[in-house]
């Protein structure tokens, strides 16, 4: 089948691989000539290294050919930039199957991705991958395993042929919800371990920080209208340990900067030179929090931390004061 990569990053490239290895047609979308022209003459992506990407891959800026006559479409854009080019994708579109493979909420609308895409193309097809994989893992053709979550039988079906292999497990669900909302607010926590090992903390307290946010994150999911169990799935529990304690983990490494008191010239520097997905999610999950009045104290702690300078020490009396 032909599939569609929207976004050439390090996960889109890895998800490339992945879908050229299982016999597709492969076409890459970016906006950016020089990224065509990088990535179509080293045959590697500087985001990925030591990684070729093979020669039917087609990568292009040509955005009409990309979608004529694609089977399925794979979005691996930064949210910061969806809105903009799935109005771009909307021209083209022939209500093709989407999967979803960017996580995050829309600074502006508070809006999930999926949400985001659904209102913009006006369709029902489309699914949800999310799950504890780094796009270099990936792309080493290391066992990963992803939360596959949908609704409509066709997309899951067309997405589980398309991306799933020995080595790229997909474990079904219809939970659009409560993955997405795990895919979002794992990053806000690992922020939070990221400050506890900062502060010389042991694991053994940064296992108390998973245990006690794994629960909330179940009655947030319960209370947006999700499955509860969600949070025991790749998308849940195995995408937040993964990102609570990898140094990999640019939201982890974030945490660790203001829990080890960095100066704010190296924090500052930090944050203009890194996609931080934790730092621009956290007020948009203070605001959806606020407005389906659920409560999830650590999420005003954590903006309270971050934007208000609260000490980070006040994140070992939440915990331990914690009902």
């Amino acid at each position: 089948m032909k599939v569609t990569v929207l976004g050439a990053g390090a996960y889109g490239c890895a998800l490339a691989k992945i879908l050229s290895e299982n016999k597709n047609e492969v076409y890459v979308w970016t906006p950016f000539e020089k990224e065509v022209k990088e990535l179509t003459e080293t045959k590697s992506s500087p985001k990925l290294p030591n990684v070729k990407i093979q020669d039917d891959i087609k990568i292009t800026t040509d955005l009409k050919k990309a979608l004529d006559k694609a089977n399925l479409i794979v979005e691996a854009i930064p949210t910061a930039f969806l809105s903009s080019s799935i109005q771009k994708v909307k021209k083209y579109y022939q209500n093709t199957p989407i999967c979803i493979a960017t996580k995050g909420i829309e600074q502006d609308t508070n809006l999930f991705v999926y949400d985001v895409v659904k209102n913009i193309l006006n369709t029902d097809k489309i699914a949800v991958i999310s799950g504890p994989s780094f796009a270099i893992d990936i792309a080493h053709n290391y066992p990963v395993g992803l939360t596959l979550a949908c609704q409509d039988k066709e997309t899951i079906d067309l997405t589980f042929e398309a991306l799933s292999n020995d080595h790229f497990k997909l474990r079904k669900s219809h939970d659009i919800i409560g993955t997405e909302l795990c895919g979002s607010v794992k990053n806000i926590i690992a922020i939070a371990s990221g400050i506890l090992s900062g502060m010389k903390m042991p694991e053994s307290t940064s296992a108390m920080l998973i245990t006690e946010s794994l629960h909330d994150i179940r009655a947030l999911i319960k209370g947006l209208g999700g499955d509860g169990n969600t949070v025991l799935s790749y998308a849940g529990f195995g995408d937040l340990l993964l990102t609570s304690t990898s140094t990999k983990s640019r939201n982890y490494s974030f945490g660790y900067l203001i829990g080890s008191k960095a100066s704010k010239e190296e924090i500052d520097n930090y944050i203009k030179n890194t996609t931080i997905e934790g730092l621009y999610t956290l007020k948009s999950i203070s605001e959806l929090v606020k407005n389906k009045d659920v409560d999830m104290p650590i999420i005003k702690l954590m903006e309270q931390i971050i934007y208000e300078h609260k000490s980070p020490e006040e994140l070992i009396n939440f915990l331990i004061q914690k009902p």
